[in-house]
């Protein structure tokens, strides 16, 4: 999508400092922000968030067992805390990985649905993806489904999963299966000459696969996707790869029984020969969209947001979020008003922290405030937000003898 084709529905004012840090920022956090205690053991990590259509909140995490083995676990928020852990699954087979992490979904009919990736090969970046449904709360679940049919032992992952027609969900995924097909057609090609793709199908919970797709040929290789659903359909963000090496992020919509064609969602003009691992995020409320994503275009990092009002047809112009010196890995939610909340980390000396900033489709933005000190190594994973009525509710990684899933809450009110 060419700036020049943009519906500029949100106009961007210099006057709003976005690059300035206060004193005060984590004494405000500090008095807003009620620490929760976590249903995860020690040993654990890649925590991720759900909100369902009925308000209650979902948590998922990994936990080490033993030595190359692994559980997915999943609570829910209730009154007084979060809920006794529920196991998913465990294996030892697992690819475990900071940045491409497992979820859960409620489906419409009440269904859950999780993801996980378990090794299909000798080689490091070999692994499918797994899904599995459960029809009773969480308490049993079925035989893992893989969505992709190409065999193929290379990555699959970085998944979006959308819930779609009572016990369906959309999965999307970054796809790895052209670097085999390069690899086995000439004996002198590295499999990293391929090319990743960004494909869908929808699951069923018999295992049956429908509207098997390829939605963009030539993708970054190993930054998350990011999705949500419209009125209209299903809206997917991603970081697209040119030949050139230009890495901005690009959406596609499946409205009509049918996916779109990539369009630029703004043309950042980032170019680097490498995957950043540091995928967008989306949010929706009804028609209303809002895309958060990170980039270094010009040698200068930005956490940026840029609104839609038609299901992601058109976008405003980006509006910067971060205070001057973002590492990225983000998070955004559209409150009830439509104001977008943008959770992002960023650098502090040596080290992070988590913040968060209310954005309004006006532009005008609040100040940031600071959820947690973290570290800036990539053991630390990607905070993740979601909310709920009036809550945010927060998950990240703490390092310190072991890996450590943490959560906390605060209310919106909170974040001015």
């Amino acid at each position: 999508m060419a700036p020049t084709r943009l519906a500029l529905l949100v106009l961007f004012s210099s006057a709003i400092n976005l690059g300035c840090r206060t004193s005060e920022n984590g004494k405000n956090s500090m008095s807003a922000l009620q620490q929760l205690v976590s249903p995860a053991v020690s040993e654990s990590q890649a925590p991720n968030l759900f909100a369902a259509a009925d308000g209650k909140i979902y948590l998922s995490w990994i936990e080490t067992l033993a030595e190359n083995r692994h559980a997915l676990k999943f609570s829910t928020m209730e009154k007084n805390g979060w809920s006794k852990a529920k196991m998913i699954a465990q294996g030892d087979n697992w690819f475990v990985n900071w940045a491409d992490f497992p979820s859960l979904r409620v489906l419409t009919d009440g269904t859950l649905v999780a993801h996980w990736l378990a090794r299909s090969g000798a080689e490091k970046y070999a692994y499918d993806v797994n899904i599995a449904f459960s029809s009773d709360d969480g308490n049993s679940w079925g035989t893992p489904i893989v969505p992709h049919a190409d065999g193929t032992p290379t990555e699959h992952g970085f998944v979006s999963l959308l819930p779609w027609e009572k016990d369906r969900v959309l999965a999307v995924w970054l796809d790895g299966r052209d670097h085999w097909y390069k690899r086995q057609n000439d004996a002198e090609e590295s499999a990293e000459h391929g090319l990743t793709s960004l494909r869908s199908a929808i699951v069923d919970m018999s295992g049956n696969l429908y509207n098997e797709a390829e939605l963009d040929d030539r993708v970054c290789d190993c930054c998350q996707t990011g999705a949500g659903i419209t009125p209209a359909g299903a809206i997917v963000a991603y970081r697209n790869r040119s030949e050139n090496e230009n890495r901005d992020i690009a959406i596609v919509r499946f409205e009509n029984g049918q996916w779109s064609k990539s369009e630029t969602l703004f043309n950042d003009g980032w170019e680097i020969n490498g995957c950043p691992v540091n995928g967008p995020s989306v949010a929706t409320h009804g028609s209303e969209v809002a895309i958060a994503w990170y980039t270094e275009a010009n040698d200068t990092s930005k956490v940026k947001v840029s609104f839609s009002r038609d299901g992601g047809k058109t976008f405003g112009e980006p509006l910067r979020v971060d205070d001057g010196d973002p590492m990225g890995r983000v998070s955004v939610i559209l409150l009830a008003n439509n104001d977008a909340v943008v959770c992002w980390m960023e650098t502090i000396d040596a080290n992070a922290e988590v913040r968060i900033r209310r954005i309004r489709p006006s532009g005008s933005a609040g100040q940031s405030i600071t959820v947690t000190p973290t570290n800036a190594t990539r053991a630390s994973g990607f905070p993740r937000m979601v909310h709920n009525d009036n809550e945010l509710v927060f998950a990240w990684t703490k390092l310190s003898d072991e890996q450590n899933v943490h959560t906390a809450k605060m209310q919106v009110r909170a974040v001015q």
